[in-house]
């Protein structure tokens, strides 16, 4: 499993891209390629848990223009071994 972590500056671009995206994040969701996701409480940024390899996230993120807009950058993406849970 893989964690994605993002931070958020106060960008326009971030806000106008944000719809679009949490349509991606959906329809992940739906295929079964992502855990959860959401955003700090102060909205300084987020954490998406991806049950993938880092290839295939690689790829998700590549079809997924938000991770390119102003004002998300992706602060790290580390592997992460559950004890309980998914």
């Amino acid at each position: 499993m893989l964690i994605l972590e993002l931070a958020f500056t106060a960008a326009p671009e971030r806000l106008a891209a944000r719809p679009a995206h949490r349509e991606v994040l959906a329809r992940l969701h739906e295929e079964g390629r992502l855990t959860a996701a959401g955003p700090f409480a102060d909205d300084s940024g987020a954490v998406l848990l991806f049950p993938l390899e880092r290839p295939e996230l690689e790829r998700v993120m590549a079809d997924d223009p938000y991770y390119r807009t102003p004002g998300v950058e992706v602060v790290g993406i580390r592997e992460w071994r559950p004890v309980v849970g998914p």
